[in-house]
């Protein structure tokens, strides 16, 4: 199959492949409702809602969702939520896990309860896919979210995780940069010297099946134009599929710029459990929790593949 890039081509590619099962934790909440009814009306994912039945049947009814086919699991509270919608996953009942109407540190505590959570044995990493006008494809960031200033083995972990997301989106050999402010390893700036360390990794075929070149700066990375003025000769240059940055304050500027000045749409997913895990933002639209649905679902397919 081509290579996906736009996240329209993504939800035709979700229709395609066998809907995934998602656990919503608590799911009493308008706009993760109305992504959840338009991606199971689409069949791109099933749905399991965990929470307060009388309060999830009520946000249906406002968000004029059809939840007649979906299984409601009773839970009360925030805390019990989390825990029963991991168990969910963790016994085979689901193969997505989704944050709803709850804080993200409790609905974590149950991603990484040793008892009913889906703690894998990596890191765990936030996976943004941006459709953004201008730009001829999709453009994969990391890490915005989770790991505020990750070292040298951790971001490897942090690639790797991105790389499962990219390669679902049929992009065999994405190309691939660590963005820093300088093209060139530079002893006074250290994520120079890291994307330099990677590159000689990649050279040596340790990073995996990717097309790497770093550092690279963000006009170098999907600037055609910049590439040509500057005169560099890179295949990743201009053309950049997944862009690594150095630290989460990097990361989270790009990824709000991406949607509030460039006008970007995204979905994301947070990698490095046992299965998939969408970690919603309370300023998400119901588009964005969509194709992070449809992400994840896309992913957890592959996967089984």
């Amino acid at each position: 199959m081509k290579p996906i890039r736009s996240l329209e081509e993504m939800k035709e590619l979700a229709r395609q492949l066998p809907s995934s099962r998602v656990s919503v934790v608590k799911a009493d909440e308008v706009e993760t409702l109305i992504a959840i009814g338009e991606a199971a009306a689409d069949n791109m994912v099933e749905a399991v809602l965990v929470g307060p039945g009388d309060e999830i049947r009520r946000c249906a009814d406002e968000a004029e969702v059809d939840i007649s086919s979906m299984e409601i699991v009773e839970a009360p509270s925030e805390k019990e939520a989390a825990m029963v919608g991991a168990q969910l996953v963790r016994d085979g009942r689901a193969d997505i896990l989704m944050k709803g109407l709850v804080a993200s540190s409790t609905f974590l505590k149950g991603v990484l309860d040793k008892e009913h959570g889906i703690r894998g044995e990596g890191l765990l990493s936030h996976v943004a896919v941006f459709d953004v006008p201008g730009y001829d494809k999709l453009l994969t960031i990391t890490d915005a979210a989770m790991n505020i200033a990750p070292d040298f083995d951790q971001k490897l972990e942090i690639l790797k995780n991105a790389l499962q997301v990219v390669h679902a989106l049929r992009i065999p050999l994405p190309k691939t940069t660590y963005v820093c402010a300088k093209e060139k390893a530079y002893e006074k700036m250290p994520c120079t010297m890291e994307a330099a360390r990677m590159q000689e990794m990649a050279d040596r075929g340790e990073l995996g099946e990717l097309i790497y070149h770093g550092p690279l700066a963000m006009d170098l990375a999907v600037s055609p134009i910049a590439k040509k003025i500057k005169k560099v000769e890179s295949e990743v240059a201009g053309d950049a599929d997944l862009l690594l940055l150095p630290d989460i304050e990097a990361a989270n500027i790009l990824y709000k710029a991406l949607i509030f000045i460039a006008g970007g749409d995204l979905g994301a997913v947070i990698m490095g459990a046992t299965h998939p895990v969408i970690l919603t933002s309370r300023a998400d639209s119901a588009e964005s929790k969509l194709c992070s649905l449809v992400l994840a679902g896309v992913v957890s397919a592959t996967g089984k593949e």
